[in-house]
C-alpha cells in the first residue's frame, strides 16, 4: 500500500469535503423512502443508484475499492468500478462506500442506518474482500499499544481500564448482537464490563468510541470487512486505535482475498494499514440514531443531518441541510 504524506493532499481538494456530503445525502434521501417498508433490497438499490449518480457528477477519476461486491455480483458500484466525470484528466481517487449501512434497520425503521463513504488518494485504502473482519477499536487519548487483537476480550478491557485509570466494571463495550459473539459477551460480563448490544451498524459503533457523549469505550467483535475499512477511515480523521483481522469461512473467500493481493491470511491490520494518508469520511443519517438524525420529511421540505471529517486537518463538521422545491428535485 502506498504510504501517502499525512499532510493535506493536493488531490483531495477541500471542495470535495462538501461534495462528499452531497453524495451521502443523495443516498440517504433515496433510501429513506423505504423506511419501515420491510424491503431490504429495494432500500439498498435506491441508495446505490442515488450514490452512483451523485458520484458520476463529480470532476474526478474515482475507483471503487470497497463497494457492493465484485462485478459479476453487483449491478452498480462494484469493486473496481470507475466513477466520476473526469476519467481522462481528473485526479485519481480511491473510494470506499456503503450506500446503505443498515438495510435491515431501514426496512424495519430501526435506529442508526447510515449512508457512508470515504475517499483517499490511490493506494491508501485497504482493498478488503467482501468477507468478515474481526475488529477491535478505541477512541483517542490512549497510549499506543493499549489494545491488541491477539489478547482476549477481557484482557483488552483490563488494559483499557488501566490506561483510563478506572476499574474494568466502568468500561462500556459496543458489540453486535449476534450468536457468534456469545463467548465475547460472556467474558466481558464475567469481569463486570458493561455492554451495549447493537442490532446492526458497526461503522457507527466504531465511530462511537471517539465520541465521549456515547459513553462507549471500545468496539469489539466480528462484522463486515468493508465496513471495517470505512470505520478505519473515520478513526483516521478523529484519532484512535483499531486492529482488524480478516475471517474466512470457506475456500471461495480465501480465493477472493488472494485476487485482491492478500497473501497473509492471519495478518492483523492496524489503523493505518486500512486507511492511510489524507482521507475524507462522510456519513448521512437515514434513520435517527446516536450519531446522526435521520432523513425527515415535512411539508414542502426534506431535512438531513450529516457528518464529514478530514484526516489532514483533523476537522469534524456536522452539516444540517434543508431541501426545498421537492418536485423539481425528484424528492
Amino acid at each position: 500500500m502506498n504510504r501517502a504524506d499525512p499532510a493535506a493532499s493536493s488531490v483531495l481538494d477541500r471542495v470535495l469535503v462538501l461534495e462528499m456530503v452531497r453524495v451521502t445525502e443523495a443516498a440517504a434521501i433515496a433510501a429513506s423512502k423505504w423506511i419501515g417498508r420491510g424491503d431490504n433490497d429495494a432500500a439498498d438499490a435506491a441508495a446505490v443508484e442515488a450514490m452512483r449518480m451523485a458520484l458520476n457528477e463529480l470532476p474526478f477519476c474515482g475507483t471503487v475499492v470497497i463497494g457492493e461486491g465484485e462485478r459479476d455480483e453487483a449491478p452498480m458500484l462494484y469493486i473496481g468500478e470507475k466513477v466520476g466525470c473526469a476519467q481522462e484528466s481528473g485526479p485519481g481517487i480511491d473510494i470506499a462506500l456503503d450506500p446503505l449501512e443498515g438495510t435491515t434497520l431501514t426496512a424495519n425503521a430501526g435506529p442508526n442506518a447510515l449512508a457512508v463513504l470515504a475517499i483517499a488518494e490511490e493506494g491508501c485504502l485497504l482493498n478488503a474482500p467482501d468477507t468478515y473482519m474481526e475488529k477491535l477499536a478505541i477512541g483517542p487519548g490512549y497510549p499506543e499499544g493499549t489494545i491488541d487483537l491477539r489478547k482476549s476480550p477481557a484482557d483488552n478491557v483490563r488494559a483499557i481500564a488501566a490506561a483510563k485509570g478506572v476499574q474494568p466494571g466502568e468500561i462500556i463495550a459496543c458489540v453486535l448482537d449476534r450468536p457468534r459473539h456469545e463467548k465475547i459477551i460472556a467474558q466481558l460480563r464475567e469481569i463486570g464490563c458493561g455492554i451495549k448490544l447493537i442490532p446492526d451498524g458497526d461503522v457507527a459503533g466504531v465511530i462511537a468510541t471517539a465520541d465521549p457523549d456515547t459513553g462507549i469505550d471500545v468496539y469489539m467483535g466480528t462484522g463486515g470487512a468493508p465496513e471495517g475499512v470505512l470505520a478505519a477511515a473515520a478513526l483516521r480523521c478523529v484519532g484512535g486505535q483499531m486492529h482488524g483481522r480478516l475471517v474466512f469461512r470457506n475456500d471461495d473467500e480465501v480465493s477472493r482475498a488472494r485476487r485482491w493481493g492478500i497473501e497473509d491470511l492471519e495478518r492483523i491490520y492496524h489503523l493505518e494499514d486500512m486507511a492511510t494518508g489524507d482521507c475524507i469520511f462522510a456519513a448521512t443519517g437515514v434513520t435517527d440514531g446516536s450519531l446522526l438524525e435521520g432523513v425527515h420529511r415535512r411539508k414542502g421540505c426534506v431535512t438531513t443531518q450529516s457528518i464529514v471529517m478530514r484526516a489532514s486537518s483533523g476537522t469534524i463538521r456536522r452539516v444540517s441541510t434543508e431541501y426545498h422545491d421537492l418536485k423539481h428535485r425528484g424528492l
